[in-house]
């Protein structure tokens, strides 16, 4: 039995609109600056710039940019994903943690906190943290309970 626990809804929902809300007030802030005649004329006494119009005229480029950086972001994690399979959790398709290989596992804070911690052993007997959050993959219980399963 194989469980998927994909990237969050809500964290990219959220990505979504702060993208969307970034463009929103770099189009306001354009059209102010270079548009608007009333706003340019009250902000531009003398033909000289002051603060609030020099702000209109060179925010939309900063804003644009950070929601292209958010869309970029986005496209990273939006397949990103933790796999329970039959011998081994795989987490975002890059590392394989055998079942045999986790030494504990800490859900004390699973369900105020929505995450968990585990401690695996790698091949050159070294010792690693892992924690995984709710906030980053949805269906995390089921991977939970799944992995408690196979260790114990």
């Amino acid at each position: 039995m194989v469980l998927v626990a994909p990237a969050s809804k809500y964290k990219i929902k959220t990505f979504l609109i702060y993208m969307a809300v970034l463009v929103g007030v770099a189009a306001w802030f354009f059209y102010d600056g270079n548009y608007n005649q009333a706003f340019i004329e009250k902000h531009s006494p003398d033909g000289i710039p002051d603060a609030t119009m020099t702000l209109n005229k060179k925010a939309p480029a900063y804003l644009v940019g950070t929601a292209v950086l958010l869309g970029v972001y986005l496209l990273v994690i939006r397949n990103k994903k933790v796999v329970a399979e039959d011998s081994a959790l795989v987490i975002d398709g890059k590392t394989s943690i055998p079942y045999d290989t986790v030494q504990r596992i800490d859900k004390t804070d699973f369900d105020a906190k929505g995450h968990f911690t585990f401690t695996y052993k790698t091949p050159d007997g070294k010792e690693i943290d892992r924690k995984i959050s709710d906030r980053d993959y949805d269906n995390l219980k089921a991977v939970l309970e799944h992995l408690v399963a196979k260790i114990s």
